[in-house]
């Protein structure tokens, strides 16, 4: 391993972030792309192809112009034979000017086609991903991969493709007029390629793991600062700002000794290639001195000079977008690596016999060998109002993602109807149960197509209803245009509390049997919560309802309390019963009710 190399680290968050797909897939998916695409694939090259031959007629002319120059005969003979070549050269500039016109705005229609294409396919693969791989991986990986790696995409698909299109037919018909118009004088043409192919190989053996160690740091730092934002309260009121801030200048340490690493291995690719450049048209006009032994003539040796000149700028955009393919490639390879995600459930098609949701003798781990939930049974009643309550960091939310069917226990079951809920269709597992956590969304768009997300075919009367049953119809009908609003970024703001409202209006509408509630409502005021959390209560009768919350009001209007402490169900009753034993749940509720 090269020194430089060396340097490479691999980063904790990169071990635990989203797939790469490897080199061969990448390759395979771009065949696929090309091969989709064939016909205006096509089209670009020919009107490319086409403008690199008009633009061979310059040179030829000039050298057939600087021929007759030297060799002497009747003037007018001359003058006439010049002006016709002048004709022929100032139509071969409009005649190229024009098919590069037409070839580029061919290839950048066809690089929006597959832009278009590699982002739904993106789009697609993002949205199906399992919570239990994201959450585990970050938000940070994917929000780098779909902001920094879709836009180096971006940038390489809309100039990239077309520049390189332009390049390598501009070059490749550069060499053959070359060889064609004197073989010998074209010998020259080998000198850039003893700078340009060892030292570019060299670069590009070592470009791509560079470029990885980069992503994965940009993903680590993305990740912190979103992770610190989204939790400013929880930072500010355990006093965690210069813990959040040290991490931070971690993640911005690592990503700037990736990018010095990055930058030394392209300072010393560099010179290499500008000796490349400087050292052919040299070598052409010393080797072209050969004209005056008669072994190459003049007009020969000065238009595979001119060739050589011409083809300098279009070789040196092909080897300066050899970087950004690089850096693009690896961009795709992560793109690529969302959709390698394996399901983290196989349906077996078993359908529930009946309501009932049991939990028997769950374990289940984050991290290998140190579990969160210690042998935790349960078995919800049809219909019931459990309330779920314990201190902060006791498994609570752990064991509503599994009632919830987000994650599968590392041990035991958690079955409703006696089918495990890892074994049902998404689709079919949410017509079953549903979660709704403290995190809430509200996407681009009228408010009506955010509330019919669970239920497109829901009609306004059944959306006002799902809305008065969270006590949120009274604002929505005095907005500007009622459910066609639109809201998100750009559109009308929606409160925290409005948002979290909408976000328990699509769970009245999705009407599963049984419902998960994580603190849903810990946005609102306590007396918002309350009312709300009454209103909810009238809509869900006949529904089992897991209330997960710190305040204990819930626990007080709830059918059953449980008390969950250390990963383990300490506490099952009542209210009233769990009061009278005066055991964890009654300390719990003095410490809240005082501090109320």
């Amino acid at each position: 391993m090269t020194p430089i190399l060396s340097q490479v680290g691999e980063t904790d968050h990169a071990k635990r972030a989203l797939p790469i797909a490897s080199r061969q897939t990448v390759v395979a998916h771009t065949k696929v792309l090309l091969r989709d695409h064939r016909r205006p694939l096509l089209w670009v090259l020919g009107l490319h192809g086409l403008a690199a031959l008009v633009g061979l007629v310059g040179p030829w002319v000039v050298g057939q112009i600087v021929q007759e120059v030297t060799r002497g005969g009747p003037a007018e003979a001359s003058l006439g034979r010049i002006d016709t070549l002048i004709v022929v050269l100032a139509a071969a500039i409009v005649g190229q000017t024009v098919l590069t016109w037409l070839a580029r705005r061919a290839a950048f229609i066809l690089s929006e086609h597959v832009f278009a294409r590699l982002r739904e396919d993106f789009i697609g693969s993002a949205v199906r991903l399992p919570l239990s791989t994201l959450e585990r991986a970050g938000t940070g990986d994917l929000v780098a991969r779909t902001t920094n790696d879709i836009n180096a995409m971006t940038h390489v698909i809309r100039f990239g493709i077309p520049a390189i299109v332009v390049s390598v037919m501009t070059v490749s018909a550069t060499v053959v007029a070359a060889v064609l118009t004197s073989p010998l004088a074209a010998l020259a043409l080998l000198a850039p390629l003893v700078f340009h192919v060892p030292s570019s190989v060299w670069y590009l053996r070592r470009a791509g793991r560079v470029y990885l160690w980069e992503h994965a740091s940009y993903a680590r730092l993305n990740s912190v600062g979103a992770e610190t934002i989204e939790g400013l309260r929880t930072v500010d009121n355990l006093g965690l700002g210069p813990a959040r801030g040290e991490r931070f200048e971690e993640a911005l340490a690592e990503a700037g000794r990736a990018e010095r690493v990055g930058v030394s291995l392209r300072l010393r690719w560099f010179p290499y290639l500008e000796i490349g450049f400087f050292l052919p048209v040299s070598v052409s006009v010393l080797w072209g001195s050969l004209a005056w032994n008669g072994h190459i003539t003049i007009g020969a040796a000065t238009a595979v000079t001119l060739y050589i000149q011409q083809m300098l700028d279009p070789l040196g955009d092909l080897i300066s977008w050899l970087d950004e393919i690089q850096f693009a490639a690896t961009s795709l390879s992560r793109v690529l690596g969302v959709g390698e995600v394996p399901p983290d459930r196989v349906a077996t098609g078993e359908k529930p016999r009946g309501e009932t949701i049991v939990v028997d003798d769950v374990r289940y781990s984050y991290r290998e060998g140190r579990d969160v939930l210690h042998g935790v049974s349960l078995e919800l009643r049809p219909g019931e109002r459990l309330a779920v309550v314990g201190p902060s960091g006791a498994g609570k939310s752990t064991l509503g993602r599994l009632l919830a069917g987000i994650d599968g226990p590392r041990t035991g079951r958690v079955t409703v109807g006696g089918v495990p809920l890892v074994d049902l269709e998404l689709a079919d597992l949410r017509g079953e149960v549903a979660l709704v956590t403290q995190e809430h969304h509200v996407f681009v768009g009228t408010l009506g197509e955010n509330l019919r997300l669970p239920r497109p075919p829901a009609t306004d009367e059944e959306l006002y209803a799902a809305l008065a049953a969270v006590d949120a119809d009274v604002w929505v009908r005095a907005l500007p245009d009622g459910l066609e609003t639109t809201v998100g970024s750009g559109g009308h703001a929606l409160t925290e509390a409005q948002a979290q409202q909408v976000a328990l209006a699509r769970l009245v509408l999705a009407d599963p049997h049984t419902l998960v509630l994580d603190e849903a409502t810990s946005l609102l005021d306590p007396r918002a919560a309350r009312h709300l959390e009454r209103s909810l209560a009238a809509v869900t009768q006949g529904r089992t309802v897991v209330a997960i919350a710190h305040r204990l009001h819930t626990a007080y209007d709830a059918d059953r309390v449980c008390v969950v402490e250390g990963g383990r169900i300490s506490e099952l009753g009542t209210h009233a019963e769990l009061i009278e034993r005066d055991g964890a749940y009654a300390a719990l509720w003095r410490a809240w009710r005082d501090e109320d």
